[in-house]
């Protein structure tokens, strides 16, 4: 990634968004030239002389502080997400060069066998861990039932880990229809986590490969990436509409590995008692029939092969 670019671009974005008004200042003139605050409103909300903001947005932010930082994130309204991509930036720019020498050699984060023995105790809910990067390094079954459609895709790279983005702007039917009237809201959170992820590891080639690959094959993802929206994933509430039980309304956590830097465990939940309660139970009952055939048969279980009774069409 281009850290200059990258940093030019987001402060660039952050400052279009933001009227005299919301920053509450008077807008003199009727003719405003740029959509949102100009570079001196910045500087003056943020504290520091226009020629010093304007080097930080042409993305120099080497040697900045943390109080000008704090500033600049006042002035410019950021949210959590938002904040912590701006200080990701920096940090990455004040690295040394053996620092970005070694990030560049940082071999990719792998699952810990420990991590799937507890995915796999974990039977009554959908689990997966996933990196940055949205890759799918392992899951439980009920977690690889519920993904099926990611497993099933003919995006899925062989002897790679599935990764969710690549579904969403690759196979657009299957995405469309897993995800139904949330899936324009899917693929903008897509692209803001790998966004935020862009800030943390800018010399993460696999990263760069997937953006770019993404940019190539999808107008959607281009016009996404363009907005350099970030966000956190923690906790929330996602609408599947799976082809064997249908429509599942699940809450999820999302747990950092404290031992495995940068990746995250997801777990899914249904409200007990609720339509989607008894569609978990029903998808559990279908993964654990489909599994038990598939083994005895030597292949791999599809959700396009098998009815929510478990029968084999």
């Amino acid at each position: 990634m281009d850290l200059k670019a990258e940093t030019r671009e987001f402060l660039a974005t952050r400052r279009a968004r933001i009227t005299p008004e919301r920053a509450g200042l008077p807008a003199y003139g009727g003719n405003r030239r740029v959509p949102g605050l100009r570079r001196e409103e910045v500087a003056m909300l943020s504290g520091v002389s226009v020629d010093y903001y304007t080097r930080l947005e042409r993305g120099n932010l080497g040697g900045v502080s943390e109080e000008v930082l704090e500033a600049l994130a006042q002035a410019l309204q950021l949210d959590e997400a938002e904040r912590g991509h701006l200080f990701d930036l920096a940090r990455a720019a004040n690295q040394s060069g053996a620092a970005r020498s070694r990030a560049k050699r940082t071999p990719a984060a792998v699952l810990r066998p420990a991590i799937q023995r507890i995915l796999d105790a974990m039977e009554g809910a959908p689990a997966f861990v996933r990196n940055g990067r949205l890759d799918v390094l392992g899951a439980n079954t009920l977690g690889r039932a519920l993904y099926s459609p990611l497993y099933d895709s003919p995006e899925r790279i062989a002897d790679k880990p599935v990764n969710t983005a690549r579904f969403h702007f690759l196979d657009h039917q299957a995405a469309q229809a897993f995800w139904g009237d949330r899936y324009e809201r899917m693929g903008h959170d897509a692209v803001a986590i790998l966004r935020a992820e862009a800030g943390r590891n800018p010399y993460d080639k696999a990263l760069t490969a997937l953006v770019g690959e993404l940019s190539t094959r999808s107008e959607d993802f281009r016009r996404l990436w363009a907005s350099h929206d970030v966000r956190l994933h923690r906790t929330g509430t996602k609408v599947f509409h799976h082809p064997v039980v249908g429509t599942l309304e699940l809450d999820y956590e999302a747990l950092e590995l404290s031992a495995d830097q940068g990746l995250r465990l997801n777990v899914y939940t249904a409200l007990p008692g609720t339509p989607s309660d008894d569609s978990l139970k029903l998808l559990a009952s279908w993964a654990a029939t489909a599994r038990g055939e598939a083994a005895a048969l030597g292949t791999t279980p599809r959700a396009s092969d098998i009815t929510a009774d478990g029968e084999a069409l």
